[in-house]
């Protein structure tokens, strides 16, 4: 299929889920809208275009409203401080390391990388967990700072252009996951339907995400003089 063709069939069917979603959790606006700019940005992620972040200003602004108003003041904060900046950056990054055809060139981790990864999320998730959980009204203070701090972490390390950001991302999900499960079956949040639903879909493209770029970069790694 031609590429032109496969990004509209993806666009097109990302909007007919998000609008189903959106219509049966009574959430189309906000929840439908969040889910529509995931989903693209995700997707165009995996092809390494860096039209993917354009997207992605949107998506976390309006899911810095959503944390906000469920009183997951850590995610609302790191949505608005780190993530929304980190996405200019990551667009002139990706514009300044692609090739030709637009597609941005991989890297792949060495030891060093993922032992300074694993320490850095775990004590960030520490650190940031216990200040939130000095915050009367915070919800799953250690959970919402683990979410923050992984995702955090993706985010860098796709602005870089590592294929391992996929799997920091997939375990981001899980969390993320948890947290909207426990929310949803509280019942008492009309957003967390579909947050939940979100939550699912970005876990499944996140997977295929993680497959194509370890693909790619291990042809790009073999290219390499």
């Amino acid at each position: 299929m031609h590429q032109f063709h496969k990004n509209l069939l993806i666009t097109i069917v990302s909007l007919i889920l998000s609008i189903i979603l959106g219509i049966l959790s009574h959430d189309i606006v906000l929840g439908g809208t969040i889910l529509f700019t995931g989903l693209l940005s995700a997707y165009f992620a995996s092809q390494g275009r860096k039209i993917q972040y354009l997207l992605s200003i949107i998506n976390y602004a309006l899911m810095s409203y959503a944390a906000f108003h469920n009183q997951l003041f850590g995610s609302a904060s790191f949505y608005i401080v780190a993530c929304l900046p980190l996405q200019l950056w990551g667009f002139w990054q990706w514009g300044k390391n692609s090739d030709k055809s637009g597609e941005v060139k991989r890297r792949k981790f060495t030891f060093k990388t993922s032992v300074i990864v694993v320490v850095s999320c775990l004590v960030g998730s520490l650190i940031v967990g216990y200040l939130l959980s000095l915050i009367p009204s915070q919800r799953l203070s250690w959970l919402d700072a683990a979410s923050n701090c992984v995702n955090l972490c993706g985010i860098i390390l796709m602005t870089m252009r590592y294929a391992e950001s996929w799997w920091i991302w997939m375990v981001n999900n899980t969390l993320d996951l948890t947290i909207w499960t426990i929310i949803f079956m509280g019942g008492s949040s009309p957003e967390a339907p579909m947050m939940f639903a979100t939550s699912i879909a970005y876990l499944v493209i996140n997977v295929y995400g993680a497959i194509k770029w370890w693909h790619e970069s291990k042809i790009q790694h073999k290219k390499l003089p």
